[in-house]
């Protein structure tokens, strides 16, 4: 059998290894704390669970070893520290590294900064030396792997469409009653997935097995402007529901934790679109990925 390990977000893949009656993969879940709520749910499942910490490299070894890949991923928004972000790639790496992993998924995005310079004022650096710190640090992480000569592939992931709902973003009623979604994207198209099709992408690439290691691939479900969206609630709720195109400077000056990090994502995602839409268009790794509406 050939292992993949999953850490955060990759309950998907979990799911999808399960789902598939022809997998040649058994999917290991790795968990900080095996009595969690998350880890019983998985082990009910019967799904092999393993304890590991990130910032204990030996417990990853232990977690990888007899493994065949990996699918790692960091959670910016838990840690809120680039560099121990960083310190717990490079764990995962020279796990990865240690244990002879034949595969490795890492979870990344572009380094902003490639796009917008540190000293372009349009957008405002935060944490001292970042335009999207929870994007350039994951793609500074990139070169863990690179250097320790890990057979790696770098998966792009989207904006998660869930956030509607997770995170207070979904429609809502204005002084006169009309239900509006208030975004800061103009015209432009944002590239969107389901969470749960993140795990399915990454399960279609182990599928593809050396295909595509080394390359750097972006995956989505759809792309969609505001309206669109905005579209598609009307049409699923059965009510008018207006897009109201807020300008970043407005967006900014709420009040709100994470607002700086949260102005900035959007202001690029806006403003250089073209650009993230059109390295994100793999969906033929998951034929059964969901579409916004669904």
């Amino acid at each position: 059998m050939r292992y993949n390990w999953l850490t955060g977000g990759g309950s998907g893949l979990v799911r999808a290894i399960l789902k598939d009656p022809y997998s040649d993969f058994h999917a290991r879940a790795v968990v900080r704390t095996r009595d969690s709520e998350k880890a019983a749910e998985l082990a009910r499942l019967g799904i092999e669970i393993v304890q590991a910490n990130f910032d204990d490299m030996n417990s990853l070894k232990r977690a990888f070893h007899g493994a065949y890949g990996a699918y790692c991923v960091t959670d910016f928004t838990e840690l809120l520290d680039p560099e121990k972000e960083i310190a717990q790639v490079a764990n995962m790496a020279e796990a990865a590294k240690c244990t002879g992993l034949k595969h490795v998924i890492w979870s990344t995005f572009e380094d902003s900064r490639e796009i917008v310079l540190l000293n372009d004022d349009r957008v405002p650096t935060v944490m001292g030396r970042y335009k999207l710190p929870q994007a350039d640090r994951k793609a500074e992480a990139n070169k863990e792997f690179i250097k320790r000569g890990i057979p790696t592939t770098f998966m792009l992931t989207s904006f998660y469409w869930d956030n509607f709902i997770q995170h207070n973003m979904e429609p809502k009623r204005d002084l006169d009653g009309i239900l509006t979604l208030t975004m800061p994207m103009g015209n432009a198209k944002l590239p969107g997935i389901a969470a749960q099709d993140i795990g399915k992408c990454a399960y279609g690439l182990f599928k593809e097995g050396a295909r595509y290691i080394g390359e750097t691939v972006g995956i989505t479900g759809g792309q969609n402007t505001g309206q669109e969206i905005a579209n598609s609630y009307s049409k699923i709720i059965g009510e008018p529901v207006r897009y109201y195109a807020m300008s970043i400077e407005d967006f900014r000056a709420q009040r709100f934790p994470g607002v700086e990090i949260m102005a900035n994502t959007f202001q690029i995602y806006r403003d250089f679109h073209d650009r993230y839409c059109a390295v994100r268009n793999l969906e033929r790794l998951n034929p059964k990925i969901l579409s916004f509406d669904e």
